[in-house]
């Protein structure tokens, strides 16, 4: 039970699970309201809850054994049977509110005294997640963060591997890093895209203010600004961009305004696992206006073959673009 009089844990679930009536609902949000901790103390439950949501899933054997994890981790001294498969996996979940509400304040006070080591990784899918802070990330494949359950301290730090567009929480007190390779990537509260490929870091600013840090050198960001840093060069950079390519594995849609083709064809090789090539300098740099979604590989190269008036070649495993 938590330390609100007014508000209590069974509530609480309830209102993760979306089944609180509308009183209950404004009750909630007005609790929420009235200070930061008592928005971290349900963002901590949420992770508990969203835990315990496994035991309404998989085989027989697993179910048990989820109940067996769950009993010891709240310490309750009367083990709870769970019921065989001929019940509806409601009941499942009818039980796993009991026991939640029988022993969450205790678990909820062990959750917080002791802050775990979470790694969240999205390999071949999008993957997209609350934060205990409220922070909220969106991880494109093959990608990886590393943060604490809890953010103690003077900050909210995490560690990126790959790519991921941040809805940073606001905090003035305790700012929001991201550390990627040697880049350190510090916010209040803010939205931007950090992406590290091919010893490349690329910092997109969406809304807010971000500064990007490296050794001794820092750079401050405003919303329609980007930081490329090559892993090979010492410098960082600062550019007015207006390509909205970065969020392409969140809209599922390839945005151009006055893009450098090459930047288009960047994402293209990645997005389809390709080997495009264009052969002149001069192609490179030049720019293209247009939108594209749920077109085929084929029907973007065929666009950008009669927006430029080239010759596109298919050899091997490479298209030269001419």
């Amino acid at each position: 039970m938590n330390n609100n009089n007014t508000i209590n844990d069974g509530l609480l679930v309830k209102y993760l699970m979306k089944e609180a009536t509308t009183g209950e609902v404004q009750q909630v949000e007005t609790w929420l309201r009235d200070s930061k901790e008592n928005q971290q103390y349900l963002n901590g439950l949420q992770l508990i809850w969203e835990e315990s949501a496994s035991l309404a899933e998989g085989s027989e054997e697993e179910e048990s054994a989820a109940w067996t994890k769950l009993e010891n981790r709240l310490n309750l001294n009367t083990p709870v049977v769970p019921k065989r498969r001929i019940f509806n996996t409601l009941w499942l979940q009818i039980a796993a509110i009991v026991l939640l509400i029988c022993g969450l304040g205790w678990f909820a006070s062990y959750y917080f005294r002791n802050p775990t080591i979470l790694t969240l990784q999205s390999h071949a899918g999008i993957l997209r997640k609350v934060l205990p802070d409220g922070s909220e990330i969106t991880l494109n494949k093959n990608s990886e963060i590393i943060y604490s359950s809890i953010f103690r301290g003077k900050n909210r730090p995490v560690k990126l591997t790959g790519e991921a567009f941040f809805k940073v929480s606001p905090d003035k007190e305790k700012p929001f890093i991201i550390t990627v390779n040697e880049i350190t990537v510090k916010v209040v509260g803010t939205s931007f895209n950090v992406k590290n490929r091919n010893k490349k870091t690329v910092v997109v600013v969406e809304t807010g203010i971000v500064q990007v840090s490296r050794g001794n050198r820092t750079v401050e960001l405003h919303a329609g600004e980007q930081s490329i840093i090559d892993k090979d060069q010492t410098g960082l950079s600062k550019e007015k961009t207006q390509s909205k390519l970065y969020n392409y594995y969140r809209t599922n849609e390839l945005e151009c305004e006055h893009t450098p083709l090459q930047e288009l064809v960047d994402v293209l090789n990645e997005i389809h696992h390709k080997n495009i090539v264009i052969g002149t300098n001069a192609l490179k740099n030049k720019e293209i206006t247009a939108d594209f979604k749920n077109q085929s590989l084929e029907e973007i190269i065929q666009v950008i073959k009669e927006t430029f008036k080239i010759q596109v070649e298919y050899k091997n495993q490479q298209i030269l673009l001419k």
